[in-house]
């Protein structure tokens, strides 16, 4: 059968109202820990349990090149009598939290897409996190948004924008679809761990949606082929979050380390970013792209040096601001969203012809990457 010609035609980025800064978990985070440390000194002291180590904003920015996040909700994330987000409950009638995120998004890459509601036939919310099991968060987005067809959830941590973009892809190009909306509502502030001086910084909250189709239908000024897809996954518990609704019946108590969000960040680096730049290096000989020839790399935003080591290992060189863009210093690590937001903001400035490569990775391992060669207006 005939393979459709597939396109992404637009893109939409939604920000939460709210900014934390780096100084203001620090001061937030240290006077937790100090508090912590005098509460249990008696402990501390017979070598029952550790004291709490003090950060600094340098720190954060030197180890993570994250200046600042966005947050869903501000309220409880500095209090340190509670060091976590308070969400209000909504009744099972109301737009859910996360479905209102991704809503938002969802209405922005329609309008840059130029496309209606009523054209999409398929939903995927992809993301790091689900705020329940079901109904899916995707139908509550489907049903919000008056879209006829399917919807779905998919977790793949921190690829699963990438690993949704192929099933997109592959949804339009066998023609089952005619145009699918993949959106990332990241809410991921709830499994940060505040107390934790190592990762209590990297997460921020963010949405954003990305519309698939066909090229015969794409009336986007702004448009992108995509030539190829891969995605590849390699177990791994270096990067691990245990809570889930076994919890429950397990007695285990939701508010130990183990059940946020939390990894071996050395190991991850040692490991991911060859795997990372071996999977790009791959998937581009397949296409018989050389490296050189990519004009951008929207990459995960997790890490700065993470970033800075994967594109120099593929170009033997420091790639620039302008080949290999930076959103991690205004966004944090928000998940599968990051490539997703490097590419809405950095993607109006490409000539035809431009090729470019969306890629993410993380836990699993997972790996996923999108090539993809901006078209004519």
């Amino acid at each position: 059968m005939h393979k459709k010609s597939v396109v992404i035609s637009g893109v939409g980025l939604w920000t939460p109202p709210y900014v934390v800064s780096n100084e203001e978990l620090v001061d937030s985070y240290n006077a937790w820990a100090k508090q912590y440390n005098a509460d249990n000194e008696s402990e501390i002291l017979s070598g029952e349990k550790v004291a709490k180590p003090f950060s600094s904003a340098e720190f954060i920015a030197k180890a993570s090149g994250i200046k600042s996040r966005y947050a869903y909700v501000k309220e409880g994330i500095l209090d340190i009598t509670r060091m976590r987000p308070k969400l209000s409950v909504r009744k099972d009638e109301e737009l859910s939290h996360q479905a209102e995120m991704a809503v938002n998004a969802a209405k922005k890459a329609l309008v840059e897409a130029n496309k209606e509601a009523a054209e999409i036939d398929m939903v995927i919310v992809a993301c790091a996190y689900t705020q329940r099991s079901y109904p899916a968060i995707a139908i509550e987005v489907q049903s919000e948004l008056q879209i006829q067809g399917q919807a779905f959830d998919m977790l793949v941590a921190c690829s699963a924008a990438t690993f949704a973009l192929q099933r997109a892809y592959d949804a339009v190009a066998s023609g089952s679809c005619r145009s699918v909306l993949v959106i990332n509502p990241e809410l991921t502030s709830p499994q940060v761990n505040y107390t934790d001086r190592d990762s209590h910084f990297i997460f921020g909250d963010v949405a954003t949606a990305v519309v698939v189709e066909s090229s015969d239908s794409c009336k986007s000024s702004h448009s992108y082929n995509i030539l190829g897809t891969k995605c590849v996954t390699s177990y791994s518990n270096n990067i691990r979050s245990n809570f889930g609704y076994t919890s429950r019946v397990t007695d285990e108590n939701p508010y130990e380390a183990d059940k946020l969000f939390h990894q071996n960040g050395r190991k991850v680096f040692k490991e991911v970013c060859p795997m990372a730049a071996d999977h790009i290096a791959t998937h581009l000989s397949t296409l018989g792209i050389q490296v050189n020839q990519l004009r951008r790399w929207w990459l995960h935003q997790a890490n700065i040096n993470m970033n800075l080591l994967i594109s120099k290992k593929l170009l033997g060189r420091d790639a620039t601001l302008d080949e290999a863009p930076i959103v991690l210093d205004r966004f944090a690590n928000t998940a599968s969203a990051g490539s997703i937001i490097a590419f809405s903001e950095h993607h109006k400035d490409l000539e035809a012809g431009d090729l470019g490569v969306i890629c993410s990775f993380g836990a699993g391992y997972s790996i996923g990457s999108i090539v993809i060669q901006k078209r004519d207006a």
